[in-house]
């Protein structure tokens, strides 16, 4: 396209192409309200009144233009105002036409004469493309190596704060397995005794010599040892069948250590928790379950017992071994929501802001690592899912774990 066919004259035909007739004859029709005629510059009929119509008034015209130059006229069967009028805004929608098609025109130029120079730019563009492939590697390894070092950082992370929980948790139920085996041992050692002193009866008896028989039984009380032997017994099973629970429930949230991704059952990873905090030395605590059926989601289910047994022991903590922990668990909308609730000390507004801070603790120097709620928040955004907390000082706390729900259950 060269210059010349840039600044060519503009014809009225060429403006009302990029018009609609349609349109714009039936503006022309409700502003006339009569019979009218665009006539280009040599006098053609360009486009005329939709209905044309037999009547006998006169015939007013007005010239239109546009940049100064005359393209052609309107013409109409009514006052010379009227056409006036109308002429006015239709040169305004010509002019209108008459730039978009300057700038079309422009643009197109702008395009063709800019080609040269783009295919310069591509042959610089593909020169340094090795240049920028090599540097992008680099890159790349670069990032590679960050991303092996973060994920490093954070299993250690996870690491530190789950060794710090399970060491808590392992002081707590190493005090609940002393208590069913001290008392284990003591009935055993009575049962030793006890044994003895039957023994040494029942020779007597196959001596042949009843009378020193029938002493041992009253020095040694062996009727009182014959009735409560059973119940020692019974006691000892009952020690051995805690100490079994205590080992069972560890067994189960031995999961911790599985990084297996499979269908959870969050409702079983609620009750394998609340179990273990079931067997700490808190028998002030009331431990309370809500439960409502909850779908499975495909999840690691050792981090989520991670989950909820760091919220469970923030919530025996902010009791002050006396108070009541309730759990609960639903479906609302779209998504599972796990609620732990207290009605501890509660949390102060200017630390409620801090919650989730790495290493931001409310317990003592010493006490806590300060990184349990931020390891929480981080594997639960990992399924998409957010914990919200609710506190009020005096009245006790809430955390809610919540989590997508699975597109097979929406």
């Amino acid at each position: 396209m060269d210059l010349a066919q840039f600044d060519r004259d503009i014809t009225l035909a060429e403006l009302l192409r990029g018009i609609s007739g349609t349109r714009l004859s039936a503006a022309l029709d409700r502003s006339l309200r009569s019979n009218w005629r665009l006539l280009d510059s040599s006098g053609n009929d360009l486009l005329c009144s939709q209905n044309l119509r037999d009547e006998d008034g006169s015939w007013n015209s007005a010239v239109l233009r546009v940049e100064l130059e005359s393209i052609g006229s309107l013409a109409a069967e009514c006052e010379q105002a009227g056409v006036d009028t109308c002429a006015a805004w239709l040169e305004l929608v010509l002019a209108g036409a008459h730039r978009y098609s300057m700038a079309a025109d422009l643009h197109l130029e702008t395009v063709f004469t800019s080609y040269k120079d783009l295919q310069r730019e591509h042959a610089a563009l593909q020169e340094s493309e090795q240049r920028y492939r090599e540097l992008a590697g680099q890159l790349e390894q670069r990032v590679a190596a960050q991303v092996v070092l973060i994920e490093r950082s954070q299993r250690q992370l996870y690491q530190a704060e789950k060794m710090a929980s399970v060491g808590s948790l392992a002081a707590g139920v190493a005090h609940e397995i002393n208590n069913p085996i001290g008392f284990l041992r003591s009935n055993l050692s009575t049962a030793i005794d006890n044994a003895a002193s039957m023994r040494e009866a029942l020779l007597a008896y196959r001596r042949g010599d009843p009378a020193a028989a029938e002493k041992i039984w009253k020095a040694k009380d062996l009727s009182f040892i014959l009735d409560d032997f059973p119940v020692l017994l019974a006691e000892s099973v009952d020690g051995a069948d805690r100490v079994a629970r205590i080992v069972a429930n560890l067994k189960d949230y031995a999961n911790i250590d599985q990084t297996e991704v499979s269908a959870v059952d969050l409702n079983e990873v609620i009750h394998t928790v609340m179990r273990l905090i079931g067997d700490q030395p808190c028998e002030q605590i009331e431990l309370a379950t809500d439960l409502h059926p909850l779908p499975a989601i495909v999840c690691d289910r050792g981090r989520l017992n991670q989950v909820l047994l760091s919220l469970l022991q923030n919530a025996v903590r902010a009791l002050s071994g006396k108070g009541a922990i309730r759990v609960s668990s639903a479906v609302q909308g779209e998504e599972i929501r796990i609620a732990v609730r207290d009605n501890g000390c509660g949390i102060a507004a200017e630390a409620l802001a801090r919650i989730f801070d790495p290493f931001f603790t409310m317990q003592d120097v010493g006490k806590g690592t300060g990184l349990g709620l931020t390891v929480s928040q981080e594997i639960i955004a990992s399924y998409g899912g957010h914990i919200e907390v609710e506190s009020q000082v005096g009245i006790g706390s809430t955390f809610t774990v919540c989590l997508p729900l699975p597109v097979a259950a929406k």
